[in-house]
């Protein structure tokens, strides 16, 4: 059978076909689709397969391995900043090993679309010293998924699946096979996973023998291969193989590819293309992971080019363009457009209650010149645009508060933080608990949309529980306040934080009101029924 999938949605069919048990994720973009292909599979959920948004990519992480440690199979998708918040566990999981087969979908966003760096997750394996698959189309994506959970448990070692974002997002035709049956239940004997020092010394002596094997496998993968004939060697790492075969097509030029999917790197292969050719051209899509590495295998003297040498650009995207300028092919000349249309920043959707709340935050703000706000992920980082100009950093999930926090150690007054639902649940409750410790005299808003709205209205993890958890945490309750943002009522929204502000301890402020985009679709369901 075929069918037009995103690569994303090649992934979670790849991992349902290949007899998954559950997928645990926290959403972001490009990795979201995975998790929602899967929510929306019937067949998935007559099965019973776990689907259901975690609270941050820690928790999935460990959820995941503790379905691995029974057994089963399982899937963990994140974008690459989130490999950050599971990093603890990530790289334990290597020492512990695994027994069903655990994938760690990283979804790489070169050229920032939607995120904060360019981070590129391949270090990430590397670190860990696990074996890491990076498709070069859609078909590979599905075909990789069930080779990577065999591997994994060949292995008894995770295995990262990497996209991009070009590849995630993207449609293609892919062949796909039968449904298979769900590994059974058998938990774990093995104490290798009680990370005691003196076991863990143990495991990570097996971890350090596995590599050898990994090696092996990385040299006889189906994904990592030679092709062509000429002077010109050429290393293409997943997506970028598809540029680097367009541009040869289409210029008749000769070369010499090694295609990598698979790593560690196949160092016997890449000798052979650089004993073959007086220079290596690396092309991959994100940081010089591969260059740099090429670099060390084949010393100082060899000239191998890339991102570290400008023969591409050292940020952003590979681009069929820039791949072929590389090769030295010529592309032609772009035509240029006249810009018809002025340029438009993003901006809060009409009728967001996030307008309401930097409506009032402003007003109050301009009577302290020296205060600032700490922004945090979501849709209100919107607030450090105009016309509100609000957000004075915007660092990574959670860090409002507790950036918040060191300013107002630091003496800065007023010191106020706004953070979204999702957010705070995701990493900033521990931020409040070290706030309320010391009762420090910050403002933390946060912004209750009832939903996950800025990777399109996933359930929050705490809804309904906000002021509740905050209590629990130490803040007093007198000032654990609610309101409604509506234009209607930015005159008490504006009263709250005046006072809350002037209080010489902890306060936080929840205006809640739900996501005009999901408000609209939750009513056009209603008028369905």
């Amino acid at each position: 059978m075929r069918k037009l999938l995103l690569g994303d949605e090649a992934v979670a069919l790849g991992a349902l076909d290949a007899g998954l048990s559950g997928v645990y994720a926290y959403p972001g973009t490009p990795s979201t689709e995975v998790t929602e292909f899967i929510q929306a599979d019937a067949g998935a959920r007559a099965a019973g397969v776990h689907s259901r948004w975690c609270t941050n990519e820690k928790t999935a992480m460990e959820a995941a391995l503790g379905m691995s440690y029974a057994g089963k199979r399982a899937l963990v998708c994140m974008k690459h900043v989130g490999m950050n918040v599971c990093a603890d566990a990530f790289v334990n999981s290597a020492v512990t090993g695994v027994k069903g087969g655990l994938l760690v979908l990283a979804a790489d966003d070169p050229s920032m679309h939607s995120s904060q760096n360019e981070q590129d997750s391949r270090f990430y394996a590397g670190f860990a010293m696990v074996p890491l698959l990076e498709p070069s189309s859609q078909q590979e994506a599905y075909d990789m998924t069930a080779y990577g959970f065999e591997l994994s448990e060949r292995l008894g070692l995770p295995v990262v699946l990497r996209m991009v974002t070009r590849l995630a997002h993207s449609r293609a035709s892919v062949t796909v096979g039968e449904r298979c049956a769900a590994n059974p239940l058998s938990p774990s004997a093995d104490r290798g996973w009680v990370l005691l020092p003196g076991i863990a010394r143990r495991q990570y002596l097996k971890l350090i023998e596995k590599q050898k094997t990994m090696q092996e496998s990385s040299a006889a993968s189906p994904y990592n291969g030679l092709s062509g004939e000429g002077e010109l060697g050429v290393i293409a790492c997943g997506i970028a193989y598809n540029y680097v075969r367009e541009a040869l097509a289409s210029s008749g030029r000769k070369a010499q590819v090694l295609k990598i999917s698979q790593y560690p790197l196949p160092e016997a292969q890449i000798a052979s293309l650089a004993a073959a050719c007086p220079e290596i051209l690396v092309v991959e899509d994100g940081q010089p992971v591969v260059e740099q590495g090429v670099k060390a295998l084949l010393g100082a003297g060899y000239p191998v080019h890339g991102r570290l040498d400008g023969r591409l650009p050292r940020t952003g995207e590979l681009t069929p363009d820039n791949v072929a300028a590389a090769l030295g092919v010529e592309t032609g000349t772009l035509l240029s457009t006249p810009a018809l249309v002025a340029g438009r920043p993003p901006q809060f959707c009409q009728g967001c209650g996030h307008r309401d709340v930097y409506a009032a935050l402003g007003r109050v703000m301009a009577d302290f010149p020296d205060g600032r706000v700490f922004g945090d992920i979501g849709c209100y980082t919107l607030g450090a645009l105009p016309p509100y100009k609000a957000i004075a950093s915007c660092v990574d999930m959670g860090a409002s508060i507790t950036m918040a926090k060191g300013a107002s150690d630091a003496g800065l007054f007023p010191a106020v933080a706004v953070i979204g639902d999702s957010t705070f649940t995701h990493s900033g409750m521990t931020g409040l608990l070290d706030a309320a410790n010391e009762n420090t005299p910050i403002t933390v808003i946060i912004s209750d949309n009832l939903t996950t709205a800025m990777t399109g209205g996933q359930d929050s993890a705490g809804t309904s529980k906000y002021e509740g958890i905050c209590v629990a945490l130490g803040v007093d309750p007198a000032h654990v306040r609610t309101v409604v943002p509506l234009p209607a009522n930015i005159p008490e929204i504006e009263r709250l934080l005046r006072e809350e502000i002037a209080y010489k301890g902890l306060s936080v402020i929840i205006p809640r009101r739900e996501c005009i985009q999901t408000a609209r679709r939750h009513a056009k369901r209603r008028e369905a029924v």
